[in-house]
C-alpha cells in the first residue's frame, strides 16, 4: 500500500466526518440552504459548490448516496478527483500525456496550480521525480537536507524505491513517473485506493506530510475521539504494521501548528494549508483559530490565505 492510497482514503474519511460530510448530507436532505455558511456561500464552479450540487442532484440519488456513507464517499471521490461533470475534467496522467503537465481539475488541480504559482512548475521535464512537488523536495535536500517526517519517510533519500532499507515512502513506489502529484492524487481519490500510475517516493513522502496536516486540522476542535479514530483507520483497509503505526502516530500526536509548519519545506506551505482547510468543520471557531495559527507559522499572508479559500469555495478567513 502506498502513502498516496492512504492519503486518499483518510482524506475522504476526514472530509465526510467533518464539514464537507455535513454539507453533502444537508444537500441530499434538501437542507443545504440552512446548512453551513460555506455551503451557502460557495462560488459557482468551486469544489464546495460541486459537492453541494452533486450531492443533491439526481446523479447522487441514483448512486445510492442518500443514506449510505459509501455512496457519499463515491461522490466525494469523483468530485475531488476532478472526474465529476463540472469539476474540471481532470485527466488521469500528466507529464508527456498532459499539455499543461499538471492536473486540470479537482483537488489535485488546485494543488498543482499552487505549486506552479510558487515556482515549482509541473512540466513534463520535471515530472519524472514527482512533478513540481518533487522538485521542491529536491531543492530542500540541496539546501541542507530534509529532516522531520519527510526525511524519515524517504529513508534519508539513500535507498532505492521498494527496498527494505528505504523509508515508508519507498513502499508502493517507482523511481520515476510522468505524472504530477495532483494527477496521482486525483487518480487515487477517484479509485478510492491505489492510483493507476505508481507514485514516486517523493510523491508518497508529500502524501505522508499532507496526511499529518489533515489529521492535525481535524483534531484541532478536540472532537476526534477513539471511536472516530477507529472509523478513520477502518477507511484504510489492509495495512501492514509499519503503515498502521504511522497512522496511529499521527492520530496520537498533539495539535501543534508551529511544529507542523517546521516540517514543511519552502514552497509547500500553500498546499499544506489547502488540505488542512478541507479537513475542518467550516463554521467552527476553534478550527478557524487553528487555520490562522497554521497560516502564520507557514508564513502565508492574508491575501494568499483568502485566495486559497476562494479556490476551494470556502468563506475567507480574513475580512
Amino acid at each position: 500500500m502506498s502513502l498516496m492510497k492512504s492519503l486518499a482514503r483518510v482524506a475522504a474519511g476526514i472530509m465526510l466526518a467533518k464539514g464537507i460530510g455535513t454539507m453533502m448530507k444537508n444537500a441530499q436532505g434538501g437542507g443545504a440552504a440552512g446548512g453551513s455558511t460555506q455551503a451557502r456561500n460557495a462560488p459557482s464552479g468551486s469544489i464546495l459548490d460541486e459537492i453541494v450540487g452533486k450531492s443533491g442532484g439526481t446523479a447522487g440519488r441514483q448512486a445510492g448516496a442518500g443514506t449510505g456513507a459509501g455512496g457519499l464517499g463515491d461522490i466525494l471521490g469523483q468530485i475531488l478527483g476532478g472526474r465529476a461533470p463540472g469539476a474540471g475534467g481532470g485527466s488521469p496522467y500528466g507529464g508527456a500525456h498532459s499539455p499543461s503537465g499538471r492536473a486540470s481539475g479537482g483537488l489535485g488541480g488546485i494543488l498543482d496550480q499552487l505549486t506552479a504559482g510558487r515556482g515549482g512548475g509541473t512540466t513534463s521535464a520535471g515530472a519524472g521525480t514527482g512533478g513540481g512537488l518533487g522538485q521542491i523536495l529536491a531543492g530542500g535536500a540541496a539546501a541542507g537536507g530534509l529532516g522531520g517526517i519527510l526525511g524519515e519517510l524517504l529513508g534519508g533519500g539513500q535507498a532505492k524505491a521498494g527496498t527494505p532499507a528505504g523509508g515508508l515512502a519507498q513502499k508502493g513506489s517507482q523511481p520515476a513517473n510522468d505524472a504530477s502529484f495532483g494527477e496521482v492524487l486525483n487518480d487515487a481519490l477517484v479509485n478510492g485506493g491505489e492510483p493507476s500510475i505508481t507514485p514516486t517516493p517523493e510523491q508518497n513522502a508529500v502524501a505522508g506530510l499532507i496526511l499529518r496536516a489533515m489529521i492535525q486540522a481535524a483534531k484541532s476542535d478536540g472532537k476526534i475521539d477513539e471511536a472516530e479514530q477507529a472509523r478513520l483507520t477502518a477507511e484504510l483497509g489492509e495495512l501492514d504494521d509499519e503503515e498502521r503505526a504511522f497512522i496511529r502516530e499521527q492520530m496520537a500526536a498533539p495539535v501543534d501548528a508551529a511544529a507542523l509548519a517546521k516540517e514543511v519545506p519552502q514552497g509547500l506551505g500553500p498546499q499544506i494549508y489547502t488540505m488542512s482547510l478541507m479537513a475542518i468543520d467550516f463554521d467552527n471557531r476553534n478550527e478557524a483559530e487553528y487555520l490562522h495559527s497554521l497560516a502564520t507559522a507557514l508564513g502565508l499572508d492574508k491575501a494568499t490565505v483568502n485566495g486559497i479559500h476562494e479556490k476551494v469555495g470556502a468563506t475567507n478567513l480574513y475580512a
